[in-house]
């Protein structure tokens, strides 16, 4: 039997890859349907992707939940990079700090069952996903 929560490294591109697959097995133990597997690991990419690059690199706290007869995984990113000085336009449809489509954070929102996002200037952003099935 595998644990029920751990943390993993997300520095580089390949923490990011290695998160998705992380997050790929979760899903199957937790039950998720395979198009609920696919939204939870594609936002997993966006948000550890956002990891790397805009906070630095950090780490990817995970855990399996269970509510009833509901499992579900949940993960948090976590960054102390320079944090994101206006959330209500980091989560905008369309808008982004690079060069990317902008739908990082919002796409990423509407994949999953829970979002939260908390950031400060100079001390990082943390984000809290979860999916269930």
């Amino acid at each position: 039997m595998s644990p029920e929560s751990g943390e993993a490294a997300v520095r580089t591109e390949q923490d990011v890859v290695l998160a998705r697959q992380l997050v790929r097995r979760l899903a199957v133990q937790a039950g998720l349907r395979l198009v609920d597997q696919t939204k939870l690991v594609t936002a997993v990419s966006e948000l550890a992707r956002n990891t790397v690059i805009y906070g630095g690199g950090g780490v990817m706290n995970w855990s399996l939940q269970q509510e009833g007869m509901r499992k579900g995984v949940q993960l948090r990113f976590v960054d102390q990079g320079p944090g994101i000085p206006d959330m209500a336009l980091a989560l905008t449809d369309g808008w982004t700090s690079g060069s990317g489509m902008g739908l990082g954070l919002t796409g990423a929102k509407r994949l999953v069952d829970r979002f939260e996002i908390r950031s400060e200037l100079g001390k990082g952003t943390e984000v809290t996903i979860s999916k269930w099935n």
